[in-house]
Formats: C-alpha cells, structure tokens, sequence
C-alpha cells in the first residue's frame, strides 16, 4: 500500500448529509460528497492487510478488489481505479449509494470501530468517472450470432444483459415497465439514488447493442414460449414481488398497504410518470409503519417528505445491542443498533412489538393494536396499546416471485421457499435454455448480490452457447 501508516495518521471521516429539516423538503439526494483531497486521505487509511476479508465473500458479493482502488486513489491514479472498480462491479454508482456497505463492516480497522470510508470512496471513484467522460460503451468486435433474452432489467437483469452484450451476444430485455431499473427505478427512492443514474447506464448499454422492450409482462401480453423459440437463452432475472402477508385482522380496512405500491407510486409521480391507481398519500396523517427493514425505511423516509404529521416504525425485534462483539462476529454483518437517514428524520420507533390487528371505524383505519414481546417473539398478555394511525404500511419483506403468468408458465421447479430452483455455478432452471439470476432464484437480497448474480449467470450462458468464456464470475 502506498501509505501504509495512514490508518495511524488520519481519522475516519465520511460523508455528511443536509441537515433533516431541509432535506425532507424535497427527493433529491441529500448526501454532501467530500472534495478529492479528502477522498484521497480516507482512501490512504486502507491497511496493508493480511487476508482483506473486505473483497472476499464475506465482505463483498462482487469481489471488489478494494484494497487496489484504494491505493491508486491514494496515488491520485484515479481513472485506473474507476478502470480497476468496473472491471468486479458493472454500477458502482448504484452500489456506492444504496449497499449497506457489508465491506466496511469486514474492515480490518473495523475492529477499533474506525473502518475505511470504503462506500464514500467507490461513490467518488464512480461519480467521477462520470464526470471525466472515461465511463464509455464498449461494444463487442465480434458478433457471437447468438440471442439472448432476458426478462426484467433491475441490477441483475442489466448486469446480464451489459456482459453478455460484450460477450458478442444479441442481447433482448423484456421489461414490464415503461422504464428499465427495476427495484432500483421504482422501489428505491430518489432520495436514495436519483434515476439519471439508470438512464446513462441505459444508454451506454443501448449503445453497446442492446435492445431494450418496455410494457413487455412476459407470462401476461406475451407468452414465455415465444421468447424460448426465437432465443438460444433465456434469463429469469424478475426479482421477487410477493409481499409477506401477516394476514392481521382488520388488514382490509381502508388506508393499510403493502410497502411497495405505496414505494412504486411515489417513484411514477417523481418522475412524471402517469399513477392509474387510487392515490396513495401520508401528507397530514399519522402513519405506522409495520416492518424494521429497508424497505421499512424507506417508507418511513417518503411518508415524511409527503407531509406525514407523525411516522412510527414498529418492530417485532427486540432493541439490538449498541455496539457488537468484535471476536465473537468479526467480519460477518453484526446484528447492532442502526438508525437509517429516514429514521433519523423524527420517525419513533418501537422494538419487541407484535402487531395485533388493525382497527378502524367505517371501513377506515383508526388504529394500530398492538403489543410488547417475550424472548421468543410472542405477545405478553396485559401489555396490549393501539397506536393512531390514518395510513399503514406492511413492511415485512418479500416471499417469492409472483407465480402468476410467467412463473407459471415456465414450468420451471422452485425451491422450498417458492423461488426458481437454479445453482451458483449453472444459473439452470429445471428448463432447457432457461437460466434464472438474482432475487427470483436466490430470494430477497441486497442489490450488490442481484448484480453478483447477473454476472455469474453471463458467465454460465456465455459458457453454455460458446463452450467456453472469458467473462469473470
């Protein structure tokens, strides 16, 4: 490493934000990034490690080769790095916002709780890149003569489709949507990612040959099998939709939601799109949310910015320890106290709280029944209160794929949680030239695995087709 006492000599320091009152006024990104020199300093802090568990399996999905791009950002070497970062991770813009950043958390320095800005730097390296003009299409020299299909565009569908593309091959995506992103278009506020992000990847991707089809719900307008017949492979890459359902009493009462149409209309409304379905609106209600999660947060973080009178956030776990213990988990993610930015924003927060049921009067929701928990997660009796609410959100996670339509129709065989049954090494379904990749083979999971997963499922097809591949897993 180029400075190898620089953990010694300079403190952690990462990026701040806007302060809350003034970032809930609007949806845009509200992170302040740090000035080069700075970036430059934080990066220096990366040690000369032994094993650096922040770029294996246990701290980075893609294998970023962290230790490197921090080096050459040290040495001021900043498009070789952004040269050294694409070449694991397709988006590290996405990934430089919205990872929770399982790398930090594997840091060596991490042990004396002061680990490497490691998020912040592949943030600027990436933004930068952008900046310079050095992120560039790279079309293929040579065409493959084969066509690949591939059924969704959020991160593991459009890290498929961009190495395949290169790979040599046509390469299809089918989107449901007007617009290619997927979760991270319609699921992730824009005050997490703003969605310039996926335009500019789109584009470089268009010009790398692929074909982008929107309003395409394969298994709905336009039968799997045709896709089958008129490609040499097709990718299931459709993410997982189907929401948990606590099935509470009184859950059908007016004004309690699933998390995510409440998520997807206010992301169609930020970006002009039309909303078809009866409005969704926290401004001026009291809301309780059901779920300690992202998504969760999420909701949590847009409720305010529409003008929520109140947020409560309410969660089945106990309140988690302040700090880990560093010998015990080290380096695997630690289960501790966190508090996400929207949280931050005034939402109260309840721990080791049952949900019980919903109440209401005339159909509308009045309430949140609910209670405290044992150590096994069950409701005490005589601890039971209700929470106002005029808005509810179900935030408890996502079980499987939608199995109407295209799941349906694949035939394909699905593990015992509901999702299509593929390996690691293959991406194969139970189907011939059928693959599948990300959250609809692997279940609910953090976008830097959808991307993991999009790459190696490239790497198999382009095996598949070719017998051999130069792509990376």
């Amino acid at each position: 490493m180029g400075k190898v006492t620089g953990f010694l000599e300079i403190d952690r320091r990462e990026q701040k934000y806007q302060p809350a009152s003034d970032r809930i006024r609007h949806f845009r990104e509200f992170t302040l990034p740090l000035p080069d020199a700075e970036v430059e300093n934080q990066a220096s802090r990366c040690m000369d490690c032994g094993i650096p568990f922040c770029h294996g399996s246990t701290g980075c999905p893609v294998n970023n080769q962290i230790p490197d791009w921090n080096d050459l950002v040290y040495r001021n070497e900043w498009e070789e790095a952004a040269r050294n970062l694409h070449s694991t991770n397709n988006f590290p813009e996405f990934t430089g916002r919205i990872c929770p950043a399982p790398c930090e958390e594997a840091c060596t320095l991490n042990l004396e709780d002061v680990p490497v800005t490691i998020k912040t730097v592949e943030q600027a390296i990436a933004d930068k890149a952008w900046k310079k003009g050095w992120i560039k299409p790279e079309p293929a020299a040579v065409k493959t003569g084969k066509k690949v299909a591939i059924i969704g565009s959020g991160p593991a569908g459009l890290a498929a489709a961009q190495q395949l593309a290169r790979a040599g091959h046509d390469v299809h995506v089918y989107e449901r949507e007007p617009k290619a992103g997927g979760l991270l278009r319609y699921g992730i506020p824009d005050f997490k990612m703003e969605k310039h992000h996926i335009d500019r990847r789109v584009k470089q991707m268009e010009a790398e040959g692929v074909t982008f089809h929107y309003n395409e719900n394969i298994g709905v307008v336009r039968p799997l099998q045709e896709l089958l017949d008129g490609h040499d492979a097709v990718l299931l890459a459709g993410g997982t939709e189907a929401p948990r359902d606590p099935g509470l009493p009184g859950q059908e009462m007016e004004g309690v939601h699933f998390a995510m149409p409440y998520l997807v209309q206010s992301n169609r409304r930020e970006s002009d799109e039309p909303v078809n379905e009866i409005p969704i609106l926290a401004g001026g209600k009291h809301v309780v949310v059901v779920g300690g999660g992202d998504t969760a947060s999420d909701c949590v973080g847009t409720a305010f910015r529409q003008g929520a009178l109140s947020v409560t956030q309410l969660d089945i776990r106990a309140v988690p320890p302040m700090k880990e213990d560093k010998l015990a988990v080290w380096p695997f993610w630690p289960t501790k106290f966190r508090t996400s930015s929207s949280q931050a924003e005034g939402a109260e927060r309840e721990f080791a709280c049952a949900t019980l049921g919903i109440e209401g009067r005339n159909g509308r929701v009045t309430g949140v029944k609910c209670a405290r928990v044992d150590a096994k997660r069950q409701p005490i009796p005589g601890t039971e209160f209700v929470l106002r609410a005029d808005l509810v959100f179900l935030a408890i996670g996502f079980a499987h794929p939608l199995f109407a339509g295209l799941i349906e129709q694949s035939g394909a065989a699905l593990d015992k949680r509901g999702n299509v049954k593929a390996d690691e090494e293959a991406y194969a379904t139970s189907v011939p030239k059928l693959y599948a990749a990300g959250d609809m083979r692997r279940g609910q999971s953090l976008v830097v695995w959808a991307i993991r997963e999009g790459r190696q499922a490239a790497h198999a097809i382009d095996k598949d087709l070719m017998g051999a591949t130069t792509l990376p897993r």
